[in-house]
């Protein structure tokens, strides 16, 4: 596969994590599945701080798979806020995997935009604080 550029503007390092055998499919490639919950960790990150408190995941409004994931891999999770509403914030999360610590390569294997909402203690939506609008 033909690597794609790594664009961070904007962007903080939010997580890195090494997936582990036990993360892998029948291929030995890493479940999707997986590599999507790390994408909604590493996304809340700047929903959290925005809100002051709790979100919760309401949309995945894109996710792309542009490579397969392998056990050893070096994920790095780089997520910046694309949009601040009353009570949501939408944030653009891409990975990069560094592989080969003999010859390293850094490649991009996933981009996605996710929109979370902020929420009260009973799990109700609330609107974000005054500051951040």
């Amino acid at each position: 596969m033909q690597e794609e550029p790594i664009h961070h503007p904007d962007a903080e390092l939010v997580l890195r994590v090494v997936p582990m055998p036990a993360d892998a499919n029948a291929n030995g490639d890493i479940f999707g599945g997986w590599v999507m919950a790390q994408v909604d960790i590493a996304g809340s990150v700047p929903a959290v701080r925005l809100a002051k408190g709790r979100v919760a995941t309401v949309a995945v409004n894109s996710f792309h798979f542009k490579q397969p994931v392998s056990v050893g891999d070096l994920l790095s999770f780089w997520a910046r806020v694309v949009r601040v509403g009353t009570s949501s914030v939408t944030v653009h999360v891409e990975v990069s995997a560094e592989r080969h610590p003999e010859d390293p390569i850094i490649v991009k294997v996933t981009d996605a935009i996710l929109t979370y909402v902020a929420i009260d203690p009973l799990g109700q939506k609330r609107s974000l604080p005054i500051s951040v609008q």
